[in-house]
């Protein structure tokens, strides 16, 4: 049986993401990108779903990030749409953005990635 330790993966040092910043991080072939929200670190996936849009190229304001393609809004903590893509005159919606366990110890920020095997 695997160690669900084992299954944090070292991605950053806090000091590399001031408050109120954003990085994106890779894991194998996922695109993460890890919000400092507070003091207090989210990570979510990085590629936007509407059209892929990298967002670690937006803002964050509070805790909402905004895609620079069409504008949806996602909160990182919850990984929620709280507003769809603009489209002509009207909004859209769009699928959530996966969330992250996200483990501070110490400097060293870790992500939770579940084993091929569901652990």
């Amino acid at each position: 049986m695997a160690n669900p330790e084992s299954s944090f993966t070292k991605v950053a040092e806090t000091s590399e993401i001031p408050l109120g910043k954003m990085k994106m991080v890779k894991i194998k072939d996922e695109e993460i990108l890890i919000a400092n929200v507070m003091g207090k670190f989210y990570a979510v996936s990085n590629p936007c779903p509407h059209k892929k849009a990298d967002l670690s190229k937006s803002a964050i304001e509070g805790t909402t990030i905004t895609c620079p393609l069409h504008g949806s809004k996602f909160d990182v903590i919850t990984g929620k749409n709280t507003l769809g893509p603009k489209q002509m005159f009207s909004r859209g919606n769009t699928e959530a953005l996966k969330t992250y366990e996200v483990r501070v110890q110490g400097t060293s920020i870790s992500i939770y990635q579940r084993s091929s095997w569901g652990l």
